[in-house]
């Protein structure tokens, strides 16, 4: 199963992020199966270390975008620049020509910057006057949003929110977690000594490992039958869409691979589908009024589809 031993990245991105191993596995998925991760919780809980300390394990080149209102496209993709020399615009690459963008509190800008990010996610190209650059490869956005009903937070566009593999969060350390990582930071943050422990080189080579993990046409039709059954569930208004079916495939073929398995098992889709959906669904205005979540709505899913 590749040379290169995951388990050393875990453990290496844990000397930073303390108690949350499923969360840092979740960020791995995204990795080895060359997606995209939004993190969504409160300020403060450690979003923007666990994509540092990604970034800072893996020998490839790491930009960060802090997003405010103020934001324009060319502040994400470049733009051209005008040469006094030559008397052309030269193009300027701009902080999305990278391995790992970090795109903090990415709903903190207007629309028509989020939908920059659109392309570059998507086909991984950015197309300036004509022109199309090829973004270097692996790249992996993670982008970390705070709640919605925090002052001056745009909500994501559904075909943004849809170019993301998983919505994961963080949540709060138990007294203990936060104990040890209060005592680890008394005289340095761990995250300034972390070494690299993967070259790109190895994280292309899982990748092509996860893409050839086993899925047996039972597996696959649990699949299909998970994310149909958010187009007719009632609580619903809009339904997940294919591109979710396949995320979803790709997510439990990378979790099965950091389970140590060459094949997919219904647990491992089961454990990947609300990260896979909850995000993906848009509940019906009278279901929400009622107190019904996103969440909700997946986990009685997964109990009304019937494991093979």
């Amino acid at each position: 199963m590749g040379s290169f031993d995951i388990k050393s990245l875990i453990a290496n991105i844990e000397k930073v992020i303390v108690g949350k191993t499923e969360t840092v596995k979740l960020l791995l998925v995204g990795l080895l199966t060359d997606g995209h991760i939004l993190i969504e919780d409160v300020p403060g809980t450690g979003k923007t270390m666990m994509s540092l300390a990604l970034a800072k394990s893996v020998s490839g080149d790491f930009k960060r975008i802090q997003f405010t209102p103020d934001l324009l496209p060319s502040d994400v993709t470049g733009g051209h620049v005008y040469n006094p020399k030559t008397g052309d615009f030269d193009f300027k690459k701009g902080p999305i020509f990278t391995n790992l963008l970090l795109a903090d509190e990415v709903n903190r800008t207007t629309p028509r910057t989020q939908s920059a990010l659109l392309e570059c996610m998507q086909e991984r190209t950015v197309t300036l006057d004509g022109k199309t650059f090829h973004l270097p490869s692996p790249f992996m956005v993670v982008a970390t949003q705070n709640p919605i009903e925090h002052q001056g937070t745009y909500p994501l566009p559904e075909a943004q929110i849809d170019r993301f593999l998983l919505k994961i969060s963080m949540g709060y350390l138990t007294a203990q977690e936060e104990m040890a990582v209060v005592s680890t930071q008394k005289v340095r943050h761990p995250i300034e000594t972390l070494p690299s422990v993967a070259s790109l080189a190895d994280i292309l080579s899982l990748q092509e490992t996860v893409k050839n993990i086993a899925i047996s046409e039972q597996v696959m039709k649990y699949i299909v039958d998970l994310v149909y059954a958010t187009r007719t569930k009632e609580d619903i208004k809009l339904g997940a869409s294919p591109r979710a079916s396949i995320a979803l495939m790709k997510a439990s073929s990378a979790w099965a691979f950091l389970e140590g398995r060459d094949y997919v098992v219904p647990e491992d889709v089961a454990q990947l589908l609300p990260f896979v959906l909850k995000h993906r669904v848009n509940m019906h205005p009278k279901a929400l009024v009622a107190g019904k979540t996103a969440d909700l709505a997946v986990r009685e899913i997964l109990a009304a589809v019937p494991i093979p």
